[in-house]
């Protein structure tokens, strides 16, 4: 087994695997050059996320600046938009669904490192490269999300459709479809009904 398949597995891999580091180089290039682009060199930007994000729907908006791992590790559904700042460590796979919102600043971290230092510590191979052990756990946000400004959502978490995630909350548990849930660590404070409509004289 490749340290790839390990670490998509969610089991103990090297980080130092030549692999995976020059995937993460050309991610971490690719996030650079999206981030250096202007919001009208729309042809430019899409041809930056084509080969970062192929796993993109259509009508997905990210505003950038982004920091992305991997890229190819997360799917985005159709009709999402990030807003400023989206970092996605996606060591293990992150799958959005459709109509997703991000406020700013929002980070998606599926990597764990262990709780003892012992185990967690720097290590060094015989030719002097550095690599410390880890692994991950998959994200899921479902459809319909809204993740206001400075979320944390940590590995292994699923959030259900059409969810708010309150702004500053740190995610590290499932938190259920149709909720809105806030706080450090996140929790649910209630469900999300036709009472909050605010849209009526409107539309």
């Amino acid at each position: 087994m490749t340290e790839k398949e390990k670490m998509l597995q969610g089991k103990i891999y090297d980080t130092s695997d030549k692999e995976l580091a020059g995937m993460r180089l050309r991610a971490h290039k690719l996030s650079k050059a999206y981030n250096d682009t202007f919001e009208d060199e729309e042809e430019k930007r899409i041809g930056i996320l084509n080969e970062l994000l192929p796993n993109r729907g259509k009508d997905t908006y990210i505003q950038g600046p982004i920091q992305f791992d991997y890229g190819e590790f997360t799917t985005f559904g159709e009709r999402c938009y990030a807003n400023f700042n989206l970092t996605v460590l996606d060591c293990c796979h992150v799958t959005i669904g459709n109509d997703v919102f991000f406020g700013p600043n929002c980070t998606l971290a599926t990597p764990i490192h262990p709780l003892l230092n012992e185990e967690r510590k720097l290590r060094y191979k015989e030719d002097g490269t550095a690599y410390d052990y880890e692994y991950a756990k998959p994200i899921v946000i479902e459809d319909g999300c809204w993740l206001a400004a400075n979320v944390i959502v940590c590995g292994g978490v699923t959030i259900g459709k059409n969810s708010v995630i309150g702004a500053g909350s740190v995610v590290t548990r499932d938190i259920p479809e149709g909720c809105l849930a806030v706080g450090n660590p996140c929790r649910v404070v209630r469900e999300i009904t036709d009472k909050d409509a605010v849209l009526r004289e409107i539309i």
